[in-house]
């Protein structure tokens, strides 16, 4: 945090959200009263099947960039749909706004439940070599999860990634019944980690979304693999799918961002990410009394430096170290009917503790800056 001549004024690093769905943002702060695989079918699929429709996801896309700038994020990590024309244009989108933004063309090749929203293994293929060759978009190698894969064409995504140096992003153990259909859909695999290592898709380029029944033996994987975790504790919670014990994967040295997880989390905002990330470290804190509760300067570094870090970006952002990219967010404490009310003698500390508890970011304004 810089402060500015007044402390009621500071810089701080942009917001760096790991994992978002773009796609699903239409519904976001609706439709959170099944748990995760029914969630999918109901919602999710049919959804998500309307973006062969290019107005429609110009349309939604457009808001989601527009809607998670206002809230700070000037880093994402996009999810779009197995549709790669209209995954190149969130690209293009992001691009033309400004974020710097990781976007994941879908490939899933089983849906027994929904069959008309998935691609056979060739098109899935093709259609992610044509998307990662795009100029405007830094590319993420995306399968949707174990689930919706099949052995083939996972393998098949972990060569393409390997063989371009590419980003890899899914998600892994973020509910119980999942865990249990991994098991039984791939029963050579000892856990779901070693799914996703026997098909090389866990790299230091690898971001994985929850984690939540993730063993030590798993966090250990992780560590020694370089790959990432994104908590995404207002989906999580929201979709009573779990709680993930970050301080026990900090002990094990996984690198870790925040992931807002629209729309199986609600809320865009990264606040709101850093804000349910602490409380539900004091949820745990009161079913184990030796749990560590995470404090707000390490849910802060979590949604800026560590999320950088997670995407394998901290050579560009995260931070205001010296020959980073000055992605920046001006925020003043003391704008007239402001949700933060400020006192004599409350120093920097404060007022960042006030500002990620209380505060709210109400608009962008664009500034050019030399460095």
């Amino acid at each position: 945090m810089i402060p500015m001549p007044l402390y009621s004024e500071f810089l701080m690093p942009g917001m760096v959200d790991t994992h978002i769905h773009a796609s699903q943002y239409s519904y976001s702060g609706t439709a959170l009263d099944l748990p995760l695989l029914d969630w999918l079918n109901t919602y999710t699929f049919p959804v998500e099947s309307r973006y062969k429709d290019l107005d429609y996801a110009r349309n939604v896309y457009t808001k989601v960039l527009k809607r998670t700038l206002r809230n700070g994020t000037t880093t994402a990590c996009y999810f779009a749909t197995i549709h790669t024309d209209a995954s190149l244009l969130l690209g293009q989108i992001a691009d033309d706004f400004g974020q710097r933004a990781l976007v994941g063309k879908v490939c899933m090749d089983c849906n027994s439940t929904v069959p008309y929203y998935k691609e056979p293994l060739k098109e899935c293929k093709d259609e992610t070599l044509r998307s990662v060759s795009y100029a405007h978009v830094k590319p993420v190698v995306t399968p949707r999860f174990a689930v919706s894969c099949s052995s083939s064409l996972l393998h098949t995504l972990g060569k393409i990634a390997k063989n371009n140096d590419l980003h890899i992003q899914s998600h892994i153990s973020e509910n119980k019944e999942e865990v249990k259909l991994v098991k039984q859909l791939f029963p050579d695999c000892k856990s779901y980690t070693d799914v996703y290592l026997k098909h090389d898709l866990l790299t230091d380029k690898t971001v994985m979304a929850h984690g939540c029944y993730l063993s030590d033996e798993e966090l250990k994987i992780f560590h020694e693999r370089g790959a990432a975790i994104s908590h995404c504790p207002n989906s999580n919670l929201s979709l009573a799918s779990g709680m993930l014990n970050v301080r026990n994967v900090l002990n094990h040295k996984v690198k870790l961002g925040l992931g807002t997880d629209v729309a199986g989390g609600y809320s865009p905002s990264m606040l709101d990410a850093l804000r349910r990330a602490m409380d539900t470290s004091k949820v745990l804190s009161m079913q184990d009394a030796q749990h560590q509760t995470l404090t707000f300067e390490e849910a802060f570094r979590l949604a800026t430096l560590g999320g950088s870090e997670a995407l394998s970006l901290d050579d560009q952002t995260g931070n205001f170290e010296v020959g980073k990219d000055f992605d920046a967010l001006r925020v003043n404490m003391c704008i007239p009917g402001g949700p933060v009310d400020m006192f004599p003698g409350q120093g920097p500390k404060v007022i960042l503790e006030k500002f990620l508890n209380l505060g709210r970011i109400l608009y962008i304004c664009p500034v050019a800056l030399s460095m």
